[in-house]
């Protein structure tokens, strides 16, 4: 009984946010070892990032260029990593330009309306006095930016970038604060919208679109790439499908928007936050093999537990059945089916199809083939130890989400 209260704090992305900046901080001191003192900026930054995570669900629209500024600065802070400064070079210009579209969206719809508060917005807009073309090309550019940051194509290279480029320790935190800031941009742009049915309409087309280009756009990817960390950013984009499925669900005309987006939002960041971490983790350690004979990696053959962590991370996050992520996945299904959506439900399928055909690809390059050679030096104890970090905490979420009876 005693445990149950702890676990039911995994009902939210605060708890699992700390783990995932654990498992950073473990990989982090791999990487500066015996320099203690290096380690205090990068740690700083992981430590905001854990902290923009654990307050997505209840953010306003300030965390989305906040998250992004600092996502920049931390890749920029290296000057001499070359992948960090393209990384940051990208993002930049990006997230910028999508910011700066959404901001003259957000201005529109201020001025066509003649009120701030997004609430009040809708409302006005009701009474039908501001032309339909205003608005209607308004509300998507305001949109435009939490899509961006979710991640959604055909924005979708700089989550695949991110994890090729930057350092283990930072791309995991970075990646899943952007897309938890991008949901929570969304959730914050359509509150109230139930109240204008018409606005409401075209939102729900828009989210829509963008989860079946996501689904679409993400499957074929993952069938042309061989490196892990990519293969992990497509999948990471394959979890901004769900969002955008779960926020597009939740607009159908019965629905209260805000409400609900709000409640499906804390469970998705909080398994972005471990199960991005264990497989960015895995990643870093799993073979790209030049044949199909070609023996496995250091990892599984000499610790082949801690591989099996962080298999469960990444079979997790592709939506494998038994697997907390796998009932994210089967929630999303079931809100398009019941809000109509039939589109975007095939395309889930077919994204999930692919994404279960590439982790299986992956275990079978991650174990190899028997081979009579050493397997080389041992997996040092920080990663193992971040791998078991992340899948203890998916395993935790699991029972959290039984015990309270939902995710």
């Amino acid at each position: 009984m005693t445990a149950a209260p702890a676990l039911l704090l995994f009902l939210t992305p605060a708890l699992p946010a700390g783990l995932a900046l654990a498992a950073a901080a473990l990989l982090l001191r791999l990487e500066h070892r015996g320099r203690p003192l290096a380690t205090l900026g990068p740690l700083a930054a992981l430590a905001l990032l854990a902290l923009a995570l654990a307050r997505a669900p209840l953010a306003g629209p300030a965390l989305a260029p906040l998250a992004a500024g600092l996502v920049v600065a931390a890749l920029a802070r290296d000057r001499a990593n070359l992948l960090h400064s393209e990384c940051a070079l990208k993002l930049l210009w990006v997230m910028g330009g999508a910011l700066a579209l959404s901001a003259a969206g957000l201005s529109l719809l201020a001025l066509a309306t003649g009120v701030g508060p997004v609430g009040e917005q809708w409302g006005v807009l009701r009474l039908g006095l501001t032309p339909r073309p205003v608005w209607s090309a308004a509300l998507p550019l305001a949109l435009l930016a939490g899509l961006v940051m979710l991640g959604g194509a055909p924005f979708h290279f700089w989550v695949a970038d991110l994890f090729q480029g930057a350092r283990p320790w930072l791309a995991p935190l970075a990646v899943a604060a952007l897309q938890a800031a991008g949901a929570a941009w969304i959730a914050w742009r359509l509150g109230g919208i139930a109240g204008f049915p018409e606005g409401a309409a075209l939102a729900r087309a828009v989210l829509a679109t963008a989860a079946i280009a996501v689904f679409l756009v993400s499957a074929g990817t993952l069938v042309s790439q061989r490196r892990p960390e990519r293969r992990v950013g497509t999948l990471a984009s394959l979890q901004a499908g769900l969002a955008l499925a779960g926020l597009a669900a939740t607009l159908a005309p019965e629905a209260g928007a805000r409400a609900a987006a709000a409640w499906r939002l804390a469970p998705w960041a909080a398994h972005l936050a471990l199960a991005l971490t264990g497989a960015a983790a895995l990643a870093r350690f799993m073979p790209v093999p030049a044949s199909p004979d070609a023996p496995g990696g250091a990892l599984f053959r000499r610790h082949p537990a801690s591989g099996l962590a962080g298999l469960f991370a990444l079979f997790s996050l592709a939506g494998v059945p038994g697997t907390p992520g796998a009932q994210l996945w089967l929630d999303a299904a079931r809100g398009l089916s019941a809000a109509g959506q039939t589109g975007a439900l095939l395309a889930l399928g077919a994204g999930w199809v692919a994404a279960f055909a590439t982790v299986m690809q992956q275990v079978r390059e991650a174990f190899g083939v028997p081979a009579r050679t050493p397997p080389g030096r041992a997996v040092p104890w920080e990663a193992r130890a971040a791998l078991w970090t992340a899948g203890a905490g998916l395993v935790a979420l699991a029972v959290a989400w039984r015990l309270a009876g939902r995710p």
